[in-house]
């Protein structure tokens, strides 16, 4: 893709909205709306890294309450002609054609490789990825298994939806609460995925969510790691100009 004259890349992840409770969430849910409407006048493209929800869960004819502005605001932008890329996080990992249907947002279960002018990205939301964390991988594969998620869809939605949110915030494996602390670069479990790729295939950047940090490391000369960080503690998101890439505060 060749980004036209003027014109800009944003990234963001990790939202979560409707946590702690809605009300709560409501000020932030405000903020991202606001960001959404400044970066829009700009932006080529948007991409939005996973966990933008803290919990979401698409029954065949039900979707969460809630979140009507972010959503309103996102099916403006793209009606509007600029392409909205979605990554589930491991919050909103089970999302089943909504956004694509309602919205018109392609979304996305795993990474993906994308080229802006002439520059290789790696984006994705990041869980689940690298060595160790391994009482999560067991557990994302329970969540995701199709009996789980047809069991699951059995649930009346008032009790489905309320067991799941008291989940996110109370399970540390779900809400990512030891995520939340830096490792020291050379334990940073991303650091060593992204190397891994590095011996296999160049890439410019690799952008990734989930961590609640925002982060950028030197990976080699050329390659770089960076981590948005999260729209509750830092309201930080990344830029990419064409050449480029940058991580900013909104305030």
């Amino acid at each position: 893709m060749q980004i036209p004259e003027g014109k800009k890349i944003y990234f963001a992840s990790d939202n979560h909205l409707g946590a702690p409770t809605a009300k709560d969430s409501l000020p932030r849910e405000k903020k991202f709306v606001a960001w959404l409407d400044e970066v829009k006048q700009d932006a080529a493209a948007i991409f939005l890294l996973g966990d933008l929800f803290d919990f979401w869960f698409e029954y065949k004819t039900v979707v969460p309450k809630g979140f009507t502005r972010t959503l309103g605001k996102l099916v403006e932008i793209t009606d509007s002609g600029i392409p909205v890329y979605f990554f589930v996080g491991n919050h909103d990992l089970w999302m089943n054609g909504y956004f694509e249907e309602e919205l018109n947002i392609p979304v996305y279960h795993k990474p993906q490789e994308f080229t802006f002018n002439n520059t290789k990205f790696f984006i994705g939301h990041g869980d689940g990825l690298g060595p160790g964390d391994k009482g999560y991988k067991r557990m994302k594969k329970v969540f995701t298994n199709p009996f789980s998620k047809w069991l699951f869809r059995w649930l009346h939605p008032d009790l489905g939806v309320k067991l799941a949110q008291y989940m996110s915030v109370k399970n540390k494996l779900i809400s990512g609460d030891e995520d939340a602390k830096f490792l020291g670069e050379n334990n940073e479990w991303l650091v060593q995925y992204c190397k891994r790729k590095l011996e296999t295939e160049h890439r410019d950047y690799f952008i990734f969510g989930h961590r609640h940090l925002p982060l950028e490391i030197n990976l080699n000369e050329q390659s770089k790691y960076i981590n948005l960080g999260d729209w509750i503690s830092y309201y930080t998101y990344g830029v990419f100009d064409g050449k480029q890439f940058e991580l900013k505060v909104f305030n």
